[in-house]
This record gives structure tokens, sequence and C-alpha cells, in this order.
């Protein structure tokens, strides 16, 4: 089949490419090769698109421009799409460009594939986010589930990051996110997620293309961009140690995160492509457990053998969620997928292959001092 993967130089898009590439089908990537991402010269300064340059149809260009979608959707048969604006903490201060590459990117796609017969698209798979929830899943001891809101900040300034009950404000438990949640983003790039898969689900019954999205958590693993400073928190731990900088971990360190290796993600992805029982469902895609980011800074530091310090800062930015972890129930019942990787496999391969790269510049305090000068850390 030709698959045409937007955003395909990405993380998961060049790791997709590549293992669709095994399976014999052609491979068309369409993206802006971002500078947050690949450096200011992908040819030389990023290892994925390396990856898979000369072995792809390479089309450089902007999914807000309707020519470039024109060119890029003659001819194929699935539409993977994975290009967007992604750090939740710039989202929250870049509200125009994530709106136009998120949203009106996506409209350009579905617009053209709702007005053009010339195309044959059979399928198209959209990239959510576990960010949709917002805090996620939770149980009170009077109130059974619930699902909160975002956390007080005059709470938060007193030291207690604790999620509570939305009815009596008592601490609430975590609990597994399913897919029948309340979405309820608290950042806005989690709301351009929401709206962008509500609008390919919508449009794909209307015109007659099955459509697939997959809520990822979050996802790690070798090939992860060391250069961007807003989003990827291995990555950027890891070059903050590589930098001998000194780790600052917000709140007080016990918030977690469902950490899910890259190859799970290619694997559940591959199957939402091949399986019609994929078709008009949305999917959670992670390991279904809970990583505080005091143990990630902590196996970091142990795997590169450093002697930087970890300091609990106390700081916090507003919209960060506390806890959020998949329940994968659906997508193993319906799609037969396990993750196979455990955290502590998954992050050696990463660091091992950390050890290996150069080591880039750490722009971490830009991304940080840009939150404080609009409000967005205390």
């Amino acid at each position: 089949m030709n698959i045409l993967i937007t955003g395909g130089a990405g993380f998961i898009g060049s790791n997709l490419s590549l293992a669709l590439l095994s399976k014999g089908h052609k491979i068309t990537v369409f993206d802006n090769l971002s500078p947050q991402i690949h450096g200011e010269n992908a040819e030389t300064t990023s290892p994925l698109f390396k990856s898979i340059k000369d072995k792809v149809n390479f089309i450089q260009g902007d999914v807000s421009n309707v020519q470039d979608w024109e060119i890029a959707l003659f001819d194929q048969d699935i539409v993977v799409h994975f290009a967007a604006e992604t750090g939740t903490g710039q989202s929250m201060y870049q509200i125009n460009k994530y709106t136009d590459v998120n949203l009106v990117g996506t409209s350009l796609m579905l617009d053209l594939l709702s007005n053009n017969k010339n195309y044959n698209i059979k399928k198209i798979i959209i990239a959510s986010s576990r960010s949709i929830y917002g805090e996620g899943k939770y149980k009170c001891s009077e109130h059974g589930n619930v699902y909160p809101s975002e956390r007080i900040e005059s709470d938060m300034l007193n030291g207690d990051f604790n999620v509570k009950c939305p009815f009596c404000f008592k601490n609430a438990l975590v609990l597994a996110t399913d897919e029948e949640s309340k979405i309820h983003p608290s950042s806005f790039y989690g709301i351009t997620k929401q709206v962008q898969e509500q609008m390919c689900l919508l449009i794909g019954k209307s015109i007659g293309i099955p459509v697939v999205a997959f809520r990822y958590q979050n996802v790690y693993g070798p090939g992860q961009s060391l250069s961007n400073p807003y989003t990827g928190i291995l990555s950027i731990f890891s070059t903050r140690i590589k930098n001998n900088n000194n780790i600052n971990v917000f709140e007080d360190g016990e918030e977690t995160r469902d950490f899910v290796y890259i190859d799970d993600v290619v694997a559940a992805t591959i199957l939402g492509i091949e399986k019609e029982e994929a078709n008009f469902k949305v999917f959670n895609v992670g390991s279904g457990k809970r990583t505080s980011v005091l143990q990630v800074a902590k196996t970091l530091k142990n795997n590169y053998r450093s002697e930087i310090s970890i300091n609990i800062s106390g700081n916090f930015r507003l919209g960060d969620i506390r806890d959020n972890y998949a329940d994968m129930q659906k997508i193993k019942e319906t799609l037969g997928f396990t993750p196979r990787f455990t955290f502590e496999e998954g992050i050696s391969n990463f660091t091992n292959w950390v050890e290996n790269q150069d080591v880039k510049q750490d722009n971490f305090q830009k991304s940080i001092d840009e939150m404080k000068d609009r409000g967005l850390l205390k």
C-alpha cells in the first residue's frame, strides 16, 4: 500500500516509516523539518531525518498549506496524521501557531478528502493524546469515580500537589483512565488534540473513510530529539545531565506519567492500520503503569553514572497534570495489543543510545524563562 505519514520525520513517524517499509509498503513522508526538533540543518543534525532519508518519498512542506496537501495526498491509500505542534507548556502562549498547525492543517486535509473525488484514501490514522483527559480518572472515598478539574494554584503554592475530589475537595486516588472517561483537557495543546480527533472521526464517517484515533501516552526511546527543550522529559533530563547541569524536578517529584516505549507505539499503530476491527474507534496506547518524575531523574542519573544533583524545586507549571495512566483493556481486547517493553528495559535502551550521540546544547532554561515571563511557572 501507499502510505502517507505527516510529521513522518519526527520521532514516532520515522520509526513507523521504517517499520512499514520493512513490511513492503511504499512510504511518503510529509514534514516541515522543524528546527526545534531537527536542528537548523536536518541533513546533518537530525538522526531522525537521516534514518529515513533516501528510503522514503520525502515531501518537505507545511500542513497549513493546501497546495502542499494536494501534492502529498496524491495516489495515497492511507494517511497517518502525526504532524502537530506538541509542547504542552508552549501551547499556552503560542495559541495561533497551535491552532494553525493542529486544527487548520487537519481541516485542510479533511476538506480536500470531502470535496475531491480524485483521492482514494481508504483509512486515516489520527494521533491523539492522553492530554485530552486532563487529570483523568480518580476515585473519591465518598463520591466514587470522579474527574477532577485542574488543581488550585493556592494549594500548590502551599506545597499541596494532590488532586482533590471536585465535590468534597478531599484527596482523591488516581485510577487508570479508560477511553470512556471524561474529556476535559487542561492545556491548549490538549484542546487541539481533542478537536483533531473529533474532526477526523466525524468527517471520516460522513465521507465513508474509516478513522482510527490513538491516544498516545508519554512516548520515549532511541531517536527522540535531544535538542527540543519543550517536550520529552527523558530527553530534557538527559541533555541537562550530559551538559553537567543539575536537574530541578517540579512539584514534589511524585507526579507520575505513563511512559510507553517507541517500539510498542509503532506496533500498536500498525495494528490500527491493518485491522478492520480498529475502524472508527479510539484507543489508549501506553504501558498501563505509572512512573514518577523523580524515579525517571534518578534512573537517568544512575545509568549515565553522573554526579549532578537532583533538586526537588516545588515549582509547578499551570496546566500540568498530577497523574495519568492508561487503561489498556480496550486495545488488548479489540486489537490484541499488549506492550512488550518494561520501563527498565526501555530506559536502558534509550540511555545506551544517548551515550553514542553528540552532546546537544541545553536550552531548557530558555523554555523555563519563557514560561516565567508569561506567568505560567510558579
